[in-house]
């Protein structure tokens, strides 16, 4: 059993974390300040990801606003983030107009969640803990006339000795395949949006 463990530990930090931690990302993009860095010293956990999108920003900032649980969803696996309750597929104007202190839900009572921390509409919108631990920032870049950048960061500082570091890792691990199919499934919508305008 503890063989099995070790060996899992080792296959992961050594082959998947790395991975996992900038999938998508060029060396440039995991380089670029983005905001929201100066926030949580020393992350423990550090991930750049990104995706091409063939649509402008303002086809896919509406999609990142929306997010949360009894908000659009995720985009992502709707029966472990969204209660089983499919991921919206077109724009809902409820929540379009975001202000700093809004809470981005992640459970059905919006008890726990994440906050809007400040955005710029159609270039950047960063989120965080109130306590400054964690933020999650999503940059929207124009590579040209249709064709944009989705570059998302997550800094976490972890508390080693607390009993949430298990939750805290358990997240980690399987972070990549929520995040991965979350941005699949912004590109999705964002490009369907913007064949239709």
């Amino acid at each position: 059993m503890f063989l099995t463990l070790a060996s899992i530990s080792t296959i992961y930090l050594r082959f998947i974390r790395p991975w996992q931690l900038r999938w998508g990302a060029t060396d440039s993009e995991l380089a670029r300040q983005m905001a929201g860095d100066e926030v949580v010293n020393s992350p423990s956990f550090n991930a750049t990801r990104a995706v091409t999108i063939q649509a402008r920003p303002e086809h896919i900032f509406p999609w990142i606003v929306q997010m949360g649980v009894t908000r659009a969803g995720w985009y992502s696996i709707d029966l472990l983030d969204n209660l089983g309750k499919p991921s919206a597929e077109v724009i809902l104007p409820e929540f379009q107009n975001p202000h700093a202190g809004d809470v981005i839900p992640m459970s059905p009572d919006g008890k726990s969640g994440t906050y809007i921390k400040d955005f710029v509409p159609n270039q950047w919108m960063l989120w965080g803990d109130k306590g400054g631990d964690s933020t999650w920032v999503w940059g929207l870049y124009p590579i040209d006339e249709m064709h944009t950048r989705l570059i998302t960061r997550v800094r976490v500082k972890y508390h080693w000795l607390s009993p949430t570091i298990i939750f805290s890792m358990l997240v980690e691990f399987t972070d990549i395949m929520m995040m991965r199919k979350c941005m699949l499934g912004i590109q999705r919508r964002a490009q369907r949006l913007a064949k239709e305008i």
